[in-house]
């Protein structure tokens, strides 16, 4: 029979949608009373989104967060919930978590350990917490943290369970990147085995902004076995019957401490016992199934995120529509395939402006690719424009010859032609740029970086086409042109060019950026490895030379372990070479 049934509502908040947040939460609850919780739990600043970054400087937001919260807590009669927001006033603020039972709080926890490292400045807006609280309900004692808490060995889960808690709840808004869920699974099953608890871990689902949150939340036994798993990239209801059985080991460990007086204690960090006077519904009641949802492997979890990621980027802010320049090469089809899983074929337009360079297998791939995803084409060809364009520079460019400069005219023409349809049809511009060009700046400021997300601005090119193949290989039509996947890599902005001209073939590149991007590896350190000595430093020369584009391009999802952005924040004006 159920010791305890604890709901776990994976959700996807809205940073500063005060009514919307609350709504869900709400209903959470909902689902939590019907199904017969006694412990519900909700992601970390469930209540002001996450992260809401500057906000947090606003005291009009502040009072709103804690004023919605106020408004919910009446709605938590006969059950316990652990909801997450920002506690505190002025310049001292709090990410918390206020555990409230039966229309009352009982206790605010303050996250304890605040990251300040890639995507997290948390040290910028909150200050950490000093208690570290054991709560006892329906007979179950309890530990509560956020997020960071849990990932280090000897943190607050360690003090709790020390001082008898059998089960760990974490609330946590942790962003993706490729393997997150492998690390998160593995670290979580450490801590169990450890501090032998189980451990509930409750994960926010959705975009914002760059970031995707990819949900996955789950349950852990004190063997390190996964009890039950919330699906990935999408919002879940988990209930979990945790029954005696499931706590004995723990209530022996707690019977073998009594006699042991020595408890875990760090210098700073309080230690105190709350108890939550027992609802009608505590007590055994007949199991419930568990889900156990299969996690995504690769490529599949990649293709998720970017879906996720397009879809909650258009529609949290306001767009109905979006429009995508289609080249009829690669990256242009993966990104619309992206954009109309995300959205639906009727809110997205391909738009295909062929020039004197385009092939003419360019145009029917770009067709072809619109007519399998059943989505609008608009053709503008760009040949007149172009030419106004060199007759009007004709006199200033007397004399000298021509270069990249008249590629990228091209370029800025479609980049104009783009945002005129934005403009005048409130469309969102998707570009469609990949991380190996957007590091070694093989783009045009004002051209192809122009628009208002860049759905692919992390996914390497090698990456770019193995999601293809993976697009294609979900049943049905298959979107993207056999021609497109085959054909090699070509902006067409002069005859016959091919990217290989100016970069290293990307199977070579790729890994290059790998190392020097996302892992802080030295040229020299580069070359050791292997790698073709004049392709590293060339490689290195160019991302250091395009710092100056990425600042001026478009947000994009991340999906890397190290992304450019809010991840990765070099000066433009910078003298250092590492080669």
């Amino acid at each position: 029979m159920t010791a305890l049934r604890l709901g776990m509502a994976q959700i996807n908040s809205t940073v500063g949608d005060f009514t919307g947040n609350r709504l869900k939460i709400i209903q959470g609850l909902g689902r939590a009373r019907e199904a017969g919780c006694d412990l519900v739990t909700f992601p970390e600043l469930a209540v002001t989104g996450y992260p809401p970054e500057d906000l947090l400087f606003k005291p009009q937001f502040i009072r709103e967060n804690r004023q919605t919260l106020e408004s919910i807590i009446p709605e938590t009669r006969g059950m316990t919930a652990v909801i997450g927001f920002v506690d505190g006033d002025g310049s001292c603020l709090y990410n918390a978590a206020a555990v409230v039972s039966d229309g009352k709080i009982t206790t605010v926890y303050h996250k304890i350990i605040l990251p300040n490292y890639g995507v997290f400045d948390e040290q910028r807006y909150f200050k950490p917490g000093r208690e570290c609280p054991v709560i006892n309900i329906c007979g179950v004692d309890v530990g509560i943290s956020i997020c960071e808490d849990i990932w280090f060995e000897d943190g607050p889960a360690a003090v709790q369970a020390s001082n008898g808690a059998q089960l760990i709840i974490n609330i946590s808004s942790s962003p993706y990147h490729t393997g997150k869920w492998r690390e998160r699974e593995m670290m979580l099953s450490k801590r169990a085995v450890d501090y032998q608890v189980i451990v509930a871990y409750s994960n926010q689902v959705g975009g914002q902004d760059e970031l995707v949150f990819d949900g996955g939340s789950l349950v852990i036994g004190i063997d390190g076995a996964t009890i039950a798993r919330a699906p990935q990239f999408e919002e879940a209801f988990l209930t979990v019957d945790l029954d005696n059985q499931a706590f004995e080991v723990s209530r022996q460990k707690e019977s073998m401490q009594a006699k042991q007086p020595k408890r875990l204690v760090v210098p700073g960090w309080e230690n105190k016992r709350y108890l939550v006077p027992q609802v009608s519904g505590c007590g055994p009641k007949p199991a419930v199934e568990t889900s156990l949802a299969e996690p995504l492997e690769l490529p599949a979890e990649v293709y998720a995120a970017l879906v996720t990621g397009t879809r909650d980027y258009v529609l949290k802010n306001g767009f109905g529509h979006v429009a995508i320049g289609l080249s009829g090469g690669m990256d242009s089809s993966l990104v619309a395939a992206i954009a109309v899983d995300a959205l639906g074929k009727g809110k997205v337009t391909g738009v295909a402006m062929p020039s004197r360079f385009s092939a003419g297998e360019s145009l029917e791939d770009a067709r072809q690719l619109c007519q399998n995803l059943d989505i609008q084409l608009i053709t503008i060809p760009i040949e007149t424009i172009y030419c106004a364009y060199l007759e009007t520079l004709e006199e200033v460019f007397i004399g000298v010859p021509p270069d990249t400069t008249e590629e990228n005219i091209q370029a800025r023409i479609r980049g104009n032609l783009l945002m005129a349809l934005s403009n005048k049809f409130s469309w969102l511009v998707l570009t469609t740029g990949n991380k190996s060009e957007m590091a070694t700046g093989y783009t045009t400021l004002y051209g192809d970086m122009a628009g208002g997300f860049a759905v692919i601005k992390d996914v390497p090119k090698t990456l770019v086409y193995t999601l293809g193949l993976y697009r294609n290989s979900l049943g049905g039509i298959k979107p993207i042109p056999e021609r497109v996947l085959a054909k090699a890599p070509s902006a067409e902005l002069r005859p016959n060019q091919k990217d290989s001209d100016t970069l290293p073939v990307y199977e070579v590149l790729d890994p290059i950026l790998t190392a020097y991007v996302e892992q802080d590896r030295g040229v020299a350190e580069i070359i050791a490895q292997g790698f073709d000595e004049q392709a590293v430093k060339r490689t290195a020369r160019l991302v250091d030379m395009s710092e100056y584009k990425r600042r001026q391009s478009p947000p994009g999802v991340k999906i890397t372990s190290r992304a450019f952005g809010r991840d990765r924040r070099l000066p433009i004006t910078n003298r250092f070479r590492g080669v």
